[in-house]
């Protein structure tokens, strides 16, 4: 056989195997790595045009809070976030200093770690707030002196939660840079306000398409509401 015919078997070859292999897929978007900051400092995590939009209105001295993270992280994002049906925006409710505290921290940095350090502090709430009761008079007042750096490093060092940022990569300094930024305080201290206009009765609580739900307060609830939406 000369190399003519070779060749022409092989280009044979080769384009029928070409016609008959399909096309990549194109990928698919990462809807649970994606995150977007609103003008008002709250983040959304998913689809920005998924047909279910949530708002969850949390505290982090929150239990109930607690509670529904650990219940509701792995099959929202599977079922819902991921799939693009569903997204997820977050409204701190702050009630106390340890709570506004916990908020900067979780506002520090990168948005594309927000939701990890939101579920890393809710996941081990039961671990630090017991610390609170422990907590001598004088080490509180110094949560709520004057200076409001001062007392949110005074928060961080009696909670141990520079340790926790610590693991998430974050410096002493660092840290003290974020818990000094005042404009991100104001923001997330304003952001209360939305739940206080919507009548938000406490935490968790959940607006669904620009809805306050009345029938959602645990991940069961929101579950079969998002299916009746969906």
């Amino acid at each position: 056989m000369n190399s003519t015919r070779i060749l022409t078997g092989l280009a044979a070859v080769f384009g029928l195997a070409a016609a008959s292999t399909p096309a990549l897929a194109e990928s698919k978007p990462n809807w649970t790595a994606t995150v977007a900051v609103a003008e008002d400092g709250t983040h959304t995590l998913g689809n920005p045009d998924a047909k279910v939009k949530i708002s969850e209105f949390v505290s982090y001295t929150c239990p109930h809070c607690a509670s529904f993270q650990k219940e509701a992280e792995a099959p929202l994002r599977l079922a819902y976030v991921q799939p693009g049906t569903v997204s997820v925006r977050i409204v701190h409710f702050i009630r106390d200093t340890v709570d506004l505290n916990v908020t900067m921290l979780v506002n520090c940095g990168d948005p594309a770690g927000f939701f990890a350090r939101h579920h890393i502090f809710l996941q081990s709430q039961d671990q630090w707030l017991d610390k609170i009761q422990k907590m001598s008079d004088a080490q509180k007042a110094r949560w709520n002196g004057d200076d409001f750096a001062a007392s949110m490093r005074a928060i961080t060092s009696d909670m141990g939660f520079y340790e926790v940022m610590e693991h998430r990569g974050y410096s002493r300094v660092e840290v003290d840079r974020c818990l000094a930024d005042t404009a991100i305080a104001r923001k997330v201290l304003a952001q209360k306000e939305e739940g206080l206009r919507l009548g938000i009765p406490g935490t968790p609580s959940f607006m669904i398409n620009d809805a306050v739900s009345d029938d959602a307060y645990d991940w069961r609830t929101l579950d079969n509401a998002i299916k009746a939406r969906l």
